[in-house]
C-alpha cells in the first residue's frame, strides 16, 4: 500500500501470478479467457450489475493478462474505493463461469485475435516474442489460438482457475488516499475460499535458437522486428539496458530515429525497446518500412548496432537518457494508477517494492562502461531473430546474416 494524502482518488489492483507462461499447448489462452469471464457474472451480480455497480461509484475498472501476471483493477474516488474493492473481490472469488457466457466470450476473444492479426505492428510484436523465446514458456501467445480456445471447456477453465488463483499467488496493491486499516479489514478472510498455495512452477529452460518468419499479407508496408535475448527485471544490468535502449532507439533524439527516419527517410516509425520478464528478457528493434526500402533499412540498423558496440555512447547521450528515464519514472509516480501498477508488478514478480530514490539512483549510477558492457550483449547483428509482416515475400534470414 502507498498512501498519498493530497489526492482524492485511490486505485486498487488484485494481482495474480499467472499468465500465458503458466499454460501449455492444451490450454493456451486460458489465463486470458478467465480474465474475460470474471466480468461475466458472479453469484451476487450479473455482468450488467458489475458494470452498473462500477459506474454507480464513478469508478474505472478493467483487467489485463500478461505473460506472467493477471491484474484486475479499479480507480475511483477515495470515499468509494472500499465499494470498488468489494466488487473486485466478488469477481475474483465468486464468478460462476457460466457455460453459455463462456461460449459467447469465446467468440469475443476470437474477434480479438482477428483484430491483432489485422494490426500488423501488433501482429509482428507477437510473432517476434514467439520466435526469440522459442519453446520457452514466455514464447506462448497470451490470447491463445482458435484451436486451443475451441478445446477449453468449463471443466478445463475452472480447473486452471482453482489451481492458479491461490492465496500465495495473489498480491493486493493499493495507491492513493485511503484508510489502510479499512482496506486490510475488507480482505480479511475474503480469500479463504481459495486454495492456500499452488504447485511450484519451474518451467523448462531451452537455450536461445535463432529463428525467422515472414508473414505475407495484403498490406502496403513491411513491419519488421529484430530481437535477441537480453536481461531480466532482476538483473543488476537492468538500468544500464534501459538507458542503452533509450540512446539507441527510445526517443526522437535516439540514434535509430535520427538516422533511419530523419536522415535517410526510410521509415515513419522506428524504435528499440526491452521486453523484461522476471527471469529473462529480450531486446527488440521495430521499424515500419516501405517494401522497396527494407534491405537498405536492415543494413542501416545493423550499422547502428555495430557503431554502438565499437564507439560506445557520449557523455551527453548518457546524461540525456538518464534525465529522460528519470522523468518517465517520476511522471508515473504522479499518477495513482501507475503507482499501483508499479508496486503490484514489482511485488508480484520480484517480491519487493522499490523506493523512488532507489530507482533514480539506479539510473544515476550507470556509467559509459556499463553501457558498453550491455551493448556487447546485443552487438552481433547476425545473431538476431527476425520477424516481418509484409506485403512482399523476401529472405529475411539472408538480410540479417549478410
Amino acid at each position: 500500500m502507498e498512501r498519498t494524502d493530497f489526492v482524492r482518488s485511490a486505485a486498487l489492483g488484485i494481482w495474480v501470478s499467472t499468465g500465458s507462461a503458466h499454460e501449455n499447448d492444451d490450454n493456451s489462452g486460458v489465463s486470458h479467457f478467465i480474465e474475460h469471464m470474471m466480468f461475466k457474472g458472479t453469484e451476487k451480480r450479473s455482468a450488467r450489475q458489475i458494470a452498473e455497480d462500477v459506474d454507480r461509484i464513478g469508478g474505472v475498472s478493467n483487467a489485463f493478462t500478461g505473460k506472467e501476471a493477471t491484474c484486475y483493477y479499479i480507480k475511483t474516488l477515495s470515499s468509494n474505493i472500499y465499494q470498488g474493492a468489494e466488487i473486485l473481490l466478488d469477481m475474483v472469488t465468486g464468478s460462476t463461469f457460466d457455460e453459455e457466457e463462456m461460449n459467447k466470450e469465446r467468440q469475443v476473444i476470437l474477434e480479438e485475435i482477428k483484430m491483432v492479426k489485422d494490426t500488423p505492428d501488433d501482429d509482428v510484436m507477437d510473432l517476434i516474442s514467439e520466435l526469440v523465446y522459442g519453446r520457452n514458456a514466455l514464447g506462448r501467445t497470451i490470447l491463445g489460438t482458435p484451436e486451443s480456445l475451441a478445446g477449453i471447456d468449463r471443466a478445463k477453465l475452472t480447473d486452471y482457475y482453482r489451481r492458479e488463483y491461490s492465496r500465495d499467488s495473489i498480491i493486493i496493491a493499493v495507491a492513493g488516499n485511503f484508510d489502510p486499516d479499512r482496506i486490510v479489514s475488507l480482505f480479511e478472510e475474503r480469500l479463504d475460499c481459495l486454495e492456500a498455495e499452488k504447485p511450484a512452477f519451474a518451467p523448462e529452460i531451452h537455450p536461445y535458437k535463432q529463428q525467422f518468419q515472414v508473414r505475407v499479407k495484403d498490406i502496403e508496408q513491411t513491419h519488421l522486428c529484430l530481437a535477441i535475448p537480453s536481461v531480466s527485471l532482476a538483473d543488476d544490468r537492468y538500468y544500464a539496458f534501459v538507458l542503452m535502449s533509450s540512446i539507441f532507439g527510445g526517443s526522437m533524439s535516439s540514434r535509430l530515429f535520427q538516422n533511419i527516419r530523419e536522415e535517410r527517410g526510410l521509415a515513419y516509425s522506428v524504435a528499440s525497446m526491452n521486453a523484461f520478464a522476471s527471469r529473462s528478457g529480450f531486446f527488440n528493434i521495430y521499424a515500419g518500412v516501405a517494401h522497396d526500402k527494407l534491405e537498405e533499412a536492415v543494413k542501416a540498423i545493423k550499422q547502428e548496432i555495430e557503431q554502438l558496440c565499437q564507439d560506445g555512447v557520449t557523455d551527453d547521450e548518457l546524461a540525456m537518457a538518464k534525465e529522460q528515464m528519470k522523468s518517465v519514472f517520476i511522471f508515473g509516480q504522479e499518477n495513482i494508477n501507475s503507482r499501483m501498477f508499479n508496486i503490484g508488478k514489482n511485488k508480484l514478480l520480484l517480491d519487493r517494492v522499490f523506493e523512488a530514490d532507489e530507482v533514480l539512483q539506479g539510473y544515476d549510477d550507470v556509467t559509459k562502461e556499463d553501457i558498453r558492457e550491455v551493448a556487447a550483449m546485443i552487438g552481433d547483428s547476425s545473431a538476431y531473430s527476425g520477424a516481418a509482416v509484409t506485403g512482399r515475400d523476401f529472405d529475411l534470414e539472408a538480410m540479417i546474416k549478410a
